[in-house]
């Protein structure tokens, strides 16, 4: 059997003092690196971009606006949709219904109307993230006209198959609501402190 000395548990306390004349095992000291291995763990904490213009940009690239978008326009029409679903589910109980029966039909409803709403939201969300940055890409800047024209598009794309009265309509609602965000984000730029 060996020395318990020599492979020590896990569980004792180094109050020995024979531990002080002992060194640390380096498993890396016979490889002869020029540089230190811990080098190779220290990983750059900013993001790293390939040309020096893109590090100077303050804005999300179009994936991640795309994504941005799409996953809070799902995200926040999945959870109005299941709060409609529920509303309808208490609308329509009936009085004598089991509770297996109601949980089932405020189940059914909040599935029913949360994934409707939730996909609307997304497409929603997806037409707009694709039409801003396609916007930023063509005019080279990132402005709040973008973000008009994104909505404008967005609302006249969505309600196209409605026919051309609708789409200017929901085109124009779209614009206007874009303009609304963005003039509410400059005021809370200007007037809300940061926490």
């Amino acid at each position: 059997m060996s020395d318990p000395r020599m492979f020590p548990s896990g569980s004792d306390d180094r109050t020995d003092p024979s531990d002080t004349e002992r060194r640390l095992y380096n498993p890396y000291q016979d490889l002869n690196m020029p540089y230190s291995y811990r080098t190779l763990y220290d990983l750059p904490t900013s993001p790293e971009f390939l040309f020096q213009e893109e590090a100077l940009a303050q804005r999300r690239s179009w994936g991640e606006n795309l994504t941005f978008y799409t996953g809070v326009g799902y995200l926040s029409g999945a959870v109005g949709g299941a709060a409609l679903g529920l509303r309808d589910a208490a609308r329509g109980a009936e009085p004598g219904e089991t509770a297996k029966i109601r949980a089932n039909r405020v189940l059914n409803a909040c599935g029913s109307s949360g994934r409707r709403v939730g996909n609307t939201l997304g497409v929603i969300g997806l037409m707009y993230a694709g039409i801003e940055s396609a916007m930023v890409a063509a005019r080279d800047r990132d402005d709040w006209v973008n973000s008009v024209a994104a909505g404008l598009g967005t609302g006249a794309l969505f309600r196209a198959a409605n026919g051309p009265r609708s789409a200017a309509v929901a085109g124009a609602l779209g614009g206007i609501l874009a303009a609304a965000a963005m003039g509410g984000k400059q005021l809370a730029k200007r007037y809300v402190n940061v926490i």
